[in-house]
Order: structure tokens, then sequence, then C-alpha cells
């Protein structure tokens, strides 16, 4: 569980670091820049933070979708 726990964090943090520098380029402007951020490094940034969610084992040894 702590290791699941660590990967989360990491995740998160990634995520909410990708979320700063989209809102950086929106700020100063770069709409196109951020869009396509968006649109390719965010989206995997969430899709890498779903997955660790998706796997996580519950205390049945089953799988469970929530934290």
């Amino acid at each position: 569980m702590a290791r699941y726990r660590q990967q989360l964090t990491i995740a998160l943090e990634r995520l909410d670091q990708g979320l700063a520098r989209v809102h950086t380029m929106i700020k100063r402007g770069n709409n196109a820049e951020a869009i396509h951020f968006m649109e390719n490094n965010l989206k995997e940034l969430y899709d890498e933070l779903q997955n660790i969610i998706n796997i996580e084992p519950g205390n049945d040894g089953g799988r469970i979708g929530a934290l």
C-alpha cells in the first residue's frame, strides 16, 4: 500500500505541474501552445493517474476504481 501511495502522490504532483504549465501558457497568451500541451502532455499525465487509481488492489484482493 505504501508503494501505491507513493506512485499516486508522484502522479498527482506531475498532473499539478502540468496544470500549472497550462495556466502559465494561457496567462501569457500562448493559447495554441496551451491547447497542444493539453491535448498531448496533459492528457498523458491524467491517463497515468487514472491507471494508477484503476489498478489499486482492494482489501479483498480484488481491484477497485476508487481511492
